[in-house]
């Protein structure tokens, strides 16, 4: 009798077009080895570290390759990385956490607990709520005001960051459009800190790393006393692997919100399980670290995005919860996040309708980007029971393209340069301080015959300005790490020919779009 409803129930299944294999496969360890060292193989990135949770149990975490080139020591599943974005969820779920003890509702405004917060104009002023924050449906661009934390090293404070909203220019009508921010996350994690009492890396840790067992997770690299398991960042330059300095902000400056976590995929599996769970966790998932109401609401569209169209997925929606990314991948839900800083990638991929989570983390721009994408999505492929594709080799190519395309913009670009060498140019009629209303004062000076950026504010964006054509430089960047981020300087010039004021602009169209150059609005306030 059994068999017979067993041999029926496969029937009916094949009737209605679903895959058995989906439902019943089993992704083995040894599977997931395999796929990350082919995507290894493919691209040039130092070190790797893969967790995958399926129906509550954690079935692989592995490190791979080395944390450094300069020790070759080798990745563990308890080395960490900076998972960058990946942090927004959990800034989302501290304030999940505090609507449910009734401290905060999603909807209170924001003035409400930071009065001093002043938007574009009054009535977004006086709209702006905690989701919001969270949304990135502002009207600001995208990745506005990102150069007070981007590169580190700045003197800008959480109260800078607050008071800068007011300066920034709309590029859409409030709340509705999509356009990725940053900074509206730090601000969430100072409503945080004014509401519990605790800074937002403190009330990570005590409320979230601890009850979970995160016992090697950090809200900052600030707070990694022992560094001997702490990934080092890398760059990739023609198949050659480099050191570049870790991004460092001080926490005592702004928040880690945005950003700043340090894990590892060891722990990271238990924060996709407790998502997965419903925000159960601990012996028969006895202990609650946040409701299913919380959930729904964390895992609902707040903000729409373009649809993935590939056929592969069939699928038919895309969206912006509060800290993570969701759409459906042939008729199940998916939720996700990738992070990125400056030699650190991340991916996150959950399908609570699968119970299942994917993580890895990387040590490498921008090749982490490939590896994490051709791993995670063939996982999910296996999961789903979708037949082979080669994800490894379209990511190479996807990547290559992209490559050759910024190059070529920037070899012309160069080669313009090189030419315009030998145009003499009075430099002293751009000499100069100038100030932007939030990124603050500029000074281009005369050294050696060439003129020279410096930021007075943030001083690593200092650098050799070259002649270009009209009134318009490229200045050079002399810190490590600001990989594609040259600019352009454009002066506009009074009726006597005396720069009055400039604009900028990224040079590589693979510029990270956190060097906001296009948002200042530089104009002169002194000639020394």
């Amino acid at each position: 009798m059994n068999n017979r409803y067993s041999k029926l129930t496969l029937i009916l299944l094949l009737v209605f077009g679903l895959k058995v294999s989906a439902l019943f496969s089993q992704v083995t360890s040894q599977e997931i080895d395999a796929i990350v060292e082919r995507a290894m193989d493919n691209f040039t990135v130092a070190g790797v570290a893969v967790a995958v949770v399926k129906d509550g149990k954690i079935i692989h975490q592995k490190g791979y390759g080395i944390q450094s080139i300069n020790s070759n020591k080798k990745v563990n599943e308890n080395t960490n990385f900076g998972i960058a974005s990946n942090s927004k969820a959990f800034t989302t779920t501290a304030l999940a956490i505090l609507v449910e003890e009734g401290k905060i509702s999603w909807t209170d405004k924001v003035i409400k607990h930071l009065p001093e917060f002043k938007m574009y104009n009054d009535y977004v002023t006086q709209n702006f709520n905690i989701q919001d924050l969270l949304t990135h449906r502002s009207g600001l661009g995208l990745g506005i005001g990102d150069l007070m934390f981007f590169p580190d090293g700045s003197d800008f404070t959480i109260n800078d960051i607050i008071s800068s909203f007011q300066h920034f220019k709309p590029v859409s009508a409030f709340r509705t459009k999509f356009d990725y921010d940053n900074l509206l996350y730090l601000v969430a994690g100072e409503v945080i800190a004014r509401v519990s009492g605790l800074t937002w890396e403190k009330f990570i840790k005590e409320r979230i790393f601890t009850p979970l067992a995160m016992d090697n997770s950090y809200a900052s690299l600030a707070y990694i006393n022992d560094k001997s398991n702490v990934a080092s960042p890398h760059l990739n330059k023609d198949q050659k692997l480099s050191l570049t300095d870790p991004e460092q902000w001080d926490p005592k400056k702004i928040n880690g919100a945005a950003g700043g976590i340090y894990s590892n995929v060891n722990d990271i599996a238990n924060w996709m399980l407790v998502n997965l769970n419903k925000g159960k966790y601990g012996t028969n998932l006895g202990k609650q670290l946040f409701t299913e109401a919380s959930q729904q609401e964390i895992w609902k569209i707040h903000t729409t995005t373009n649809v993935n169209r590939n056929p592969r997925y069939n699928s038919h929606f895309a969206g912006y919860g509060l800290g993570w990314g969701l759409t459906d991948v042939n008729g199940n839900m998916v939720v996700s996040h990738t992070g990125g800083l400056i030699g650190m990638l991340s991916k996150t991929i959950l399908v609570p309708d699968l119970n299942l989570g994917i993580i890895v983390l990387t040590n490498t721009y921008l090749d982490g980007a490939g590896v994490f994408s051709a791993v995670t999505q063939t996982i999910l492929d296996k999961y789903l029971g979708l037949d082979n594709f080669d994800w490894t080799t379209t990511y190479v190519n996807n990547l290559k393209q992209g490559g050759n395309e910024a190059d070529e913009v920037v070899a012309k670009i160069l080669a313009t340069l090189e030419a315009a060498n030998k145009t003499i140019v009075d430099l002293t009629i751009y000499t100069g301080v100038y100030k932007d209303p939030w990124f603050g004062k500029i000074e281009i000076y005369e050294k050696e015959n060439k003129l020279w950026f410096k930021s007075l504010r943030s001083p690593k964006l200092s650098g050799q300005m070259q002649y270009y054509q009209a009134n318009t430089f490229v200045v050079k960047w002399t810190a490590s790490g600001l990989t594609d981020a040259d600019a352009f300087v454009m002066f506009q010039l009074d009726e006597d020919g005396v720069a009055q004021s400039f604009k900028m602009k990224g040079i590589s169209p693979a510029i990270d779009f956190s060097f906001d150059f296009q948002d200042l609005d530089l104009t002169r306030i002194s000639n020394e």
